[in-house]
């Protein structure tokens, strides 16, 4: 079931977005998804990626940037070598990354999809500790591939769901969530699409649409100490930027970077326990990774004073994917009885209203 979303609550957002506002929009990416819930401490799962389809395992150029590193993203001194991310792409928990990397190498093996002999598939994480037992090691083999064979394009869902299920952000419920941006015809009518796992700050940060409805709303918060401007954040964001453009690694990881724009728009700083590591690539330049007979490519990308727009999407994009893993997510409870409420919508909307930031 498709959940209510930022925009229907009236929030403004700046930018167009695609036909679905999702990741989905950038042509061929496809996402699918699988969560743990069982018994009381099971609050998990995995989120999965492919870049151009589930049969289709030409790499991509990709790009990284870690505006803090406190967390991990496999494969990914590889792609800062190299410049391409070859095979999907998981996000899961903490604890789990292991076992959905060695999943994804199984089925590669399994459906002919390894690019080279060898695979360092790229797997990012965010601590679910607080509403999963994380060290019960729940997510599972059969999950990762029930992941990876379910991903579809078009509508994807967000809120408690894939790796997202028991992620916490602002102190409200957080989880999994996308948007989108498409450019006009002027500006070259490319499309920016974000995929995030929303697992980080503290409720006096919270900002919307330039609002601190995190100052308003004091309903529920898990750690009182968090109202010090200087208490610790301990939380994670992990980003997904996906485009059509032709962008090469370096333009990339530029357009990484701008998620942390996204992020900060929302309130956040960053913590020294916070693991907020961005990935960007680009499905354009399908032929680059086999080149002629002699190894040469014939590639198109964009040149730097055309970035401007790409750069702000996906700043705006990660921005709103964030707000939707929040607007979607619903009340949880779950290991040692730990209790998140979910984003009081009408609550949200009387904030934004008092400082006629409303829609409707």
């Amino acid at each position: 079931m498709i959940k209510l979303r930022a925009r229907n609550l009236g929030i403004p957002f700046e930018g167009h977005t695609g036909k679905f506002n999702s990741i989905t929009d950038v042509s061929d990416v496809t996402v699918g998804y699988a969560t743990v819930i069982e018994g009381p401490s099971a609050r998990t799962g995995v989120t999965i990626l492919h870049p151009r389809g589930k049969g289709d395992h030409t790499p991509v150029y990709a790009g990284i940037h870690s505006f803090n590193g406190n967390g991990e993203l496999t494969g990914a001194a590889w792609i800062e070598e190299g410049g391409m991310l070859e095979g999907p792409i998981g996000i899961t928990n903490s604890h789990s990354v292991g076992m959905v990397r060695d999943t994804i190498i199984a089925w590669q093996l399994k459906n002919n999809a390894m690019y080279q002999r060898w695979s360092l598939p790229v797997v990012g994480e965010t601590a679910d500790g607080w509403l999963n037992d994380m060290n019960g090691f729940h997510v599972k083999e059969h999950h990762v591939l029930k992941a990876l064979d379910s991903a579809q394009s078009g509508i994807i869902e967000e809120g408690n769901i894939g790796g997202g299920t028991g992620m916490v952000c602002y102190e409200f419920k957080g989880g999994t969530g996308t948007s989108s941006r498409k450019l006009s015809e002027k500006f070259g009518g490319w499309t920016v699409g974000a995929l995030v796992q929303s697992n980080f700050g503290r409720r006096h940060q919270f900002t919307l649409a330039g609002v601190p409805v995190g100052k308003h709303i004091k309903d529920g918060m898990l750690w009182p100490a968090s109202e010090d401007p200087f208490a610790q954040e301990s939380g994670s964001l992990i980003v997904i930027i996906a485009t059509d453009a032709p962008l090469l690694p370096h333009q990339l990881k530029r357009l990484a970077k701008r998620a942390t724009l996204g992020m900060a728009r929302t309130g956040s700083m960053g913590g020294n326990g916070s693991g907020d590591i961005f990935l960007a690539f680009s499905t354009a330049n399908a032929d680059a990774a086999h080149g002629d007979e002699n190894g040469v490519s014939k590639i198109q990308t964009l040149s730097n004073d055309h970035l401007d727009p790409l750069l702000a999407s996906s700043a705006l994009a990660t921005e709103e994917a964030i707000i939707n893993s929040m607007v979607a997510a619903v009340d949880m409870k779950g290991h040692k009885d730990f209790d998140v409420k979910a984003l009081p919508h009408e609550k949200v909307k009387g904030v934004l209203r008092q400082y006629n930031r409303l829609n409707q």
